[in-house]
């Protein structure tokens, strides 16, 4: 089964659409300003509290409400208008960053604060995430949508490789409470530029819908009448773990065998350029199956994850993630692309918040088993385990018949 891509006409570029353009710039901003916060965090609680079980449970604080409140997220998103609950929820992260941010400053953060915060912030992140589909569908014409997802995969791509450095920068001279105070400004930039953002109204049917939990149950309706959605969401979730599983042993690895902190760096950025080259790709191809592109591309995942556990030569480690990342930067904005074209409107909040809440709770899970895993058995047996549960899921979703018969035509 061959995965070809087609030539067609020059499509005009999204960003030449002014509201695309404006919602465009306040999410690159906004993804900057996130991709700083990670490791001014880790630094942050650690230097407050010397304690790696206080960076746990902030983390914690976080993920949980994010992913109990996804499903509730994507119903407000069809439910109700999803610029002004993107706008909403921006200002709401941008409170929470900028508290979390103030009690850095201070000199004597209180955790009982931070975690608060990081709740709701979490909390706001589940009704935010879902909103964005109907915002790149509501912005560009039909025939623009791939060129404006593979245009906010860029964005996301330019910002995990400047954003480590940027935070370094902060931390360095300035302190990490002020990589919060960006973020904060982020936000609130993303939110004023939301406010000129002119979206596409879709029909909204909640007054035919009696309850949320109506709501739920028409949105996995949605998914479960698609095998070419729900398998590829089993092979996004067995993405999601194995990549925690990576994540939770490599830099140990590293440090270990294969030649210190320089190494697990260069992985990083090979990684890191490796997804902003596949989302460059993304912008210009057009696969004539994307589903099964979409599948065959996030199984290339294991090839790392092989050639780490069997000890292979470190330039072919790192040269084999930075082509599972290109595949990965390809292919979401191929993704995300048919699948706003195939689901209705009406529904594509609630149905994508599926594909998050999968996605998200499959990292914990590789973040909890792989530890125990490699000290019963060593780091070879979960990342080979991790190498074929991604491999047999993504192939096993592109041998589903609606996989193979799902065209961009």
């Amino acid at each position: 089964m061959s995965v070809t891509a087609t030539r067609r006409p020059p499509v005009p570029h999204p960003l030449r659409t002014r509201s695309f353009r404006l919602f465009f710039a306040g999410r690159s901003l906004s993804l900057l300003g996130d991709a700083v916060i990670p490791a001014a965090l880790a630094l942050a609680v650690v230097q407050a509290t010397g304690s790696a079980g206080a960076l746990a449970l902030v983390l914690a604080c976080s993920m949980v409400p994010k992913l109990l409140l996804l499903p509730l997220g994507g119903v407000a998103g069809d439910r109700f208008n999803a610029r002004g609950i993107a706008l909403a929820m921006d200002l709401v992260r941008c409170g929470t960053q900028l508290v979390v941010g103030v009690q850095l400053l201070s000199g004597t953060p209180s955790l009982a604060v931070i975690a608060a915060v990081e709740v709701a912030g979490g909390a706001a992140g589940a009704f935010a995430t879902p909103t964005t589909a109907p915002l790149v569908k509501g912005t560009v014409p039909a025939q623009s949508l791939q060129r404006a997802n593979a245009a906010m995969a860029m964005a996301f791509s330019v910002s995990r490789v400047g954003g480590p450095a940027l935070a370094g920068t902060l931390i360095l001279t300035v302190g990490a409470g002020w990589a919060f105070v960006l973020d904060a400004a982020s936000f609130a930039a993303s939110a004023a530029l939301l406010c000129a953002v002119r979206v596409k109204e879709v029909e909204k049917t909640a007054a035919k819908r009696p309850s949320v939990f109506d709501d739920l149950r028409e949105g996995w309706q949605e998914v479960r009448t698609r095998d070419w959605y729900w398998s590829s969401l089993i092979g996004h979730s067995a993405w999601n773990g194995a990549a925690a599983v990576l994540m939770t042993l490599g830099p140990g690895m590293a440090m270990d065998r294969l030649g210190g902190e320089p190494v697990w760096v260069a992985f990083l950025q090979a990684g890191a350029i490796g997804l902003l080259i596949g989302s460059l790709a993304a912008d210009r191809a057009r696969p004539r199956r994307p589903v099964l592109a979409a599948n065959l591309g996030l199984a290339t995942y294991a090839l790392p994850l092989l050639l780490l556990a069997g000890g292979a030569p470190v330039p072919v480690i790192i040269g084999a993630y930075a082509v599972a990342q290109a595949g990965l930067g390809f292919l979401s904005p191929v993704w995300e692309t048919a699948v706003q074209r195939a689901v209705p409107e009406h529904a594509l909040a609630r149905v994508t918040s599926y594909d998050w809440l999968l996605s998200f709770a499959a990292m914990p899970v590789g973040y909890a088993l792989a530890p125990l895993a490699a000290s019963a058995w060593g780091p070879e047996v979960p990342l080979t385990a991790a190498a074929v549960t991604v491999a047999g899921c993504c192939v096993g979703a592109a041998l589903m018949p609606g996989v193979r018969r799902f065209t961009s035509d």
